[in-house]
């Protein structure tokens, strides 16, 4: 994928291109990494998915329309994963915070220990000698994507075999994936990791990866940890959803694009006393370290994308200072900020540094949440197999089936 095809319009092409195989094909071939340029069994809108180019519920109704609910139930519960990582973490923000503050740390340590420094450097650009891992690595730093098996493989021997910090792994996808999400990521490390549900990790083994890989990944079997244990840390406690503000008519409004919510059309802002248009430009917020450029450059399309499907020619802004969200909102008069929903992450983090400057400005900030999301979001309490017995209730409330 390019930053030139991160539109709307090409959301919905690979969309209804892999709409035949959303069925039995999804199901039975999904698991297997036949390595780059040749990942045809599984559907790779996960970087329109992140950014909402796609919704949920569109991408859930194709799959429903063409091969209904029995048949198309593997690939409804991966697209609901990810819907349920965003409520699970939304339900538990203190597991960001904890991985935010704990990744500073790692890094002043790389930044301390050379000998860490160079064995994390090995890993990142596919020198550590191990098969499919090295692959892999040149696979993310090249195209900006892994299949999700691939992934499991990479965290698991990342953090078993070469024992390296789990949270400098993350951070490292979190910089080079196009569809990297501060939920799904997070989580998904912390549950190789055995840190999402107690007592369980994901141990890679050599026979699995040459079984999924059709032979093109072979390992001695000793090659890789054996007998791994689960990392240990407390269970975080659930907290309740935070509320949400809905953006008031009649106020004049600053609407604000961020790469959270890519399709703010479907929420009707020109019912808004719109006096600006914001874009956000915030990739860089993804890590301390330098964030890949073609995220950026995909970032970047998609909210061009977003903006031009609203008829705005928005003023952009980097993400620096966030008081200069105060200062672009009194720019135009607005009363108050109008925004798709921003979940736990970065970004959240940025805006939240904002709020005080807001509100010393008499600046709401408001925000449109998806019926998906809450729909979703309150059965993210558990392990996802809760929520997944949960599926025909939520398909139908949402209208779906």
């Amino acid at each position: 994928m390019t930053a030139t095809e991160a539109t709307r319009d090409a959301a919905l092409r690979r969309l209804g291109a892999f709409q035949p195989r959303m069925g039995r094909d999804y199901a039975e071939l999904r698991n297997f990494d036949l390595g780059a340029g040749a990942h045809d069994h599984v559907s790779t809108l996960s970087p329109y998915l992140r950014r909402r180019l796609l919704t949920e519920r569109e991408t859930i109704a194709a799959a429903l329309e063409a091969h209904g609910p029995e048949a198309a139930g593997a690939f409804i519960a991966e697209v609901a994963w990810r819907s349920y990582f965003k409520g699970w973490l939304e339900q538990r923000p203190q597991v960001w915070d904890a991985y935010r503050d704990g990744l500073a740390r790692d890094l002043a340590k790389l930044e301390r220990d050379a000998a860490l420094r160079a064995r994390v450097a090995q890993a990142c650009e596919g020198r550590t000698g191990i098969a499919g891992f090295d692959e892999w690595a040149a696979e993310l730093n090249e195209t900006g994507y892994l299949h999700n098996h691939a992934r499991m493989w990479f965290a698991s021997i990342w953090i078993f075999t070469l024992k390296l910090p789990w949270r400098l792994g993350a951070d490292f996808f979190l910089r080079q994936l196009l569809d990297g999400d501060p939920a799904s990521n997070t989580c998904s490390w912390r549950w190789v990791a055995g840190l999402h549900t107690r007592g369980k990790h994901y141990e890679a083994q050599a026979a699995n990866i040459a079984r999924f890989t059709r032979g093109r990944v072979q390992l001695p079997e000793d090659c890789l940890a054996q007998a791994t244990a689960p990392l240990d840390a407390p269970l975080p406690e659930r907290q309740a959803l935070r509320p949400v503000s809905a953006p008031r008519d009649g106020v004049p409004t600053l609407l604000l694009l961020t790469e959270e919510e890519c399709q703010l059309s479907d929420f009707a802002p020109e019912r808004l006393d719109l006096r600006g248009v914001l874009g956000l430009k915030a990739s860089a917020l993804r890590s301390p370290l330098p964030v890949a450029q073609a995220v950026c450059r995909f970032e970047a399309a998609a909210l061009e994308d977003s903006a031009g499907r609203l008829g705005a020619e928005p003023a952009w802004d980097a993400a620096g200072d966030p008081v200069g969200l105060v200062r672009h909102a009194q720019a135009v008069g607005a009363a108050q900020i109008a925004t798709g929903y921003i979940p736990t992450g970065p970004l959240h983090d940025w805006i939240t540094a904002a709020s005080p400057a807001l509100e010393a400005a008499g600046i709401a900030l408001t925000e449109w949440r998806r019926d998906w999301d809450a729909l979703v979001w309150p059965h993210a309490t558990a392990g996802f197999f809760k929520l997944r017995k949960q599926l025909p209730h939520i398909l139908s409330q949402a209208g779906l089936t």
